[in-house]
């Protein structure tokens, strides 16, 4: 089904080039569509890769522990296409240890720029948190099998002055890295185009104890006439577009009754508005285009539910929201917020990444030591397991009543 929303977006993309294609003409959009196939470009196609330069098939990198290692870089003006990689342990003795996702680290620098545009651990700039992998596809961000453990990109991503792609292992073992990185040699610069960006935040956030409170109530009490204290998915200064998230929600609220950990409203505020902002939402689920405390797993182009959580949405939660036909607009500076639960009652791990353009390279979030970003563990026991196993029917028809 998927595969078939894709297709009939990019056919019915208009085309209006008329001529050859004009170089970084977008992967989406009026220059996107099946109708500009037969159009000539006038750039060159080239790749990085990991491919093996003795002509065998040792078609990886190696990393060690701690190691850094660079895996594409041009001084030419150009736009990266597509990025594909997937990542296997350095021995033969199994899989890559736990949470490698969460251990490697992935930056991208524009232009020549001393600092990152990009930083974040690898798993999560491919969309998908919590350290694992898990299949699923949206237009911009891809995990593909076995087990979601084809990692692709497709935001374009310009530069005038040249682009560097750096890859950390922090994991306790050597990897193996293969990848592609498939970008367009241009013969000038677009002086128009914004410079790609992506951040990792992460808060264990602080709520209420909700001692001797109803379900309900907890949920639904209380009032945020501010927005000071919601989950912060990007803060920017400058002048760009922002294209949307995913977000991750570890459910840490040890409860036998109704556990939803949404109802948090989405909250932008652009250019220093104070509460209410122009653009300010209705719930969890509702930014991310689901409904009704969502337990299905569902993939569209532009919003999804990765992991819908276990029963009574217990343990991992990932949703996505890119914003490719509506991308958000700011002139001076943005803040990209969303309560953790109904006026931040909720105490749970969150982190995100945000995608976003803008001119020139920005000042991004930087991410925080291994022990810092590893995910926490399931706060399960017996009684909340035979609780939730055997009231989650009640609860679910006294919620539709």
């Amino acid at each position: 089904m998927l595969a078939g929303t894709l297709a009939i977006l990019w056919a019915i993309a208009p085309d209006e080039t008329g001529g050859a294609l004009a170089q970084g003409a977008p992967v989406f959009g009026r220059e996107g569509g099946l109708g500009s196939l037969p159009y000539a470009r006038d750039f060159v196609r080239k790749r990085f890769s990991s491919y093996d330069r003795s002509g065998g098939n040792s078609d990886s990198w190696r990393f060690a522990p701690g190691g850094t290692r660079t895996i594409a870089e041009t001084q030419a003006p150009g736009c990266i296409r597509h990025i594909w990689c997937t990542i296997g342990p350095a021995g033969r003795d199994g899989r890559p240890e736990e949470h490698y996702l969460r251990k490697i680290l992935v930056r991208m620098y524009w232009d020549g720029a001393a600092s990152p545009a990009v930083e974040a651990p690898i798993g999560d700039f491919f969309g998908m948190g919590h350290g694992i992998s898990h299949n699923f596809t949206s237009a911009p961000l891809q995990m593909s099998p076995e087990n979601g453990t084809g990692f692709n990109c497709w935001f374009p991503m310009p530069f005038a002055r040249g682009a560097k792609i750096e890859v950390t292992n922090e994991c306790d073992e050597g990897i193996k890295l293969y990848f592609y990185v498939d970008w367009d040699e241009h013969t000038r610069a677009d002086g128009e185009a914004l410079r790609f960006h992506a951040s990792w935040n992460r808060a264990v956030t602080k709520g209420i104890s909700g001692e001797g409170m109803g379900p309900m109530e907890f949920q639904d009490a209380g009032t945020n006439t501010s927005g000071d204290d919601n989950y912060v998915i990007l803060d920017a200064r400058g002048e760009g577009n922002y294209v949307g998230c995913n977000v991750n929600i570890h459910n840490q609220k040890l409860s036998w009754y109704w556990d939803w950990p949404g109802e948090g409203d989405d909250m932008i505020f652009v250019d220093g508005e104070t509460w209410p902002p122009a653009i300010h939402g209705t719930g969890t689920e509702d930014y991310f285009s689901g409904a009704f405390c969502p337990t299905q797993e569902y993939n569209a182009p532009f919003h999804g539910i990765i992991l819908p959580g276990g029963v009574n949405w217990a343990s991992k939660i990932t949703y996505y929201r890119y914003h490719v036909l509506d991308p958000v607009p700011f002139g001076k500076s943005i803040r990209v917020t969303i309560e953790h639960g109904h006026a931040n009652r909720r105490s749970d791990d969150w982190s995100s990444t945000a995608y976003w353009y803008q001119r020139g390279t920005g000042t991004i979030r930087r991410v925080p030591a291994v022990a810092e970003r590893l995910p926490l563990e399931d706060r399960w026991t017996f009684f909340r397991i035979v609780a939730n196993v055997l009231l989650w029917p009640i609860y679910t028809i006294f919620y539709a009543m």
